[in-house]
């Protein structure tokens, strides 16, 4: 049985879990206290150089980045959530790092670190960061509403690991002030989405990850 190191506080380890989910693997969560600094003891360091969450431990196989988990999952899984067809599968890594790369970093985590994180380690919240977090939010949600005006996913009309990606982004919007109905696709395609099994078991809402340890 596969294990995922994670904290259900992270989206990139709630982006590998509902991947999980969906593709029907069993596997064991492996709650890691990031808050308390469990990510940087040696057990942990063991595991990944990296000190971060997510963490896929396959047999005596370990890799790290959520991005690279889930289409490693995929492939091994022969599933159609990472096409296997070289332009669509182009499209959806397009989709993987436009979120990765500019809603992920620039955005949500700006605003996230500063309103969520700061404030229970000390760290003065830095206004600018906030403002710039919040236009980088509504610049990139934009354009991801058009999308999804045109196509019932990212990638055309099936869920693939791009959709799964977003949602797991999108996901702290309430607890961050973001609001999503000002996105009337975005918020049809998420709220179909959190409904599902796949988002159920990993948890009802983000919210309750901050109440649970497991």
């Amino acid at each position: 049985m596969i294990k995922l190191y994670g904290h259900r506080f992270s989206p990139p380890s709630n982006k590998v879990e509902m991947c999980i989910n969906l593709l029907g693997l069993e596997y064991e969560f492996v709650f890691v206290d990031l808050l308390n600094g469990q990510q940087r003891t040696s057990d942990f360091l063991s595991i990944t150089s990296f000190g971060k969450v997510p963490v896929l431990v396959d047999g005596n196989f370990k890799l790290s980045e959520s991005n690279a988990i889930i289409k490693y999952l995929c492939k091994k899984s022969k599933s159609d959530l990472y096409p296997s067809d070289l332009e669509k599968q182009a499209e959806v890594d397009m989709w993987c790092d436009f979120i990765a790369q500019h809603l992920t970093m620039q955005a949500y985590l700006k605003v996230m670190f500063n309103k969520m994180v700061a404030p229970r380690i000390g760290i003065e919240p830095d206004p600018r960061s906030i403002k710039e977090g919040y236009e980088f939010i509504a610049k990139f949600l934009t354009l991801i509403e058009e999308k999804l005006n045109k196509a019932k996913y990212l990638a055309g009309d099936k869920i693939t690991i791009a959709d799964i990606s977003l949602l797991a982004t999108v996901d702290p919007s309430e607890m961050i002030e973001v609001n999503l109905k000002t996105y009337p696709k975005l918020t049809a395609w998420r709220d179909n989405l959190k409904s599902q099994d796949f988002y159920q078991k990993v948890h009802k809402f983000y919210g309750e990850s901050m109440m649970a340890k497991k």
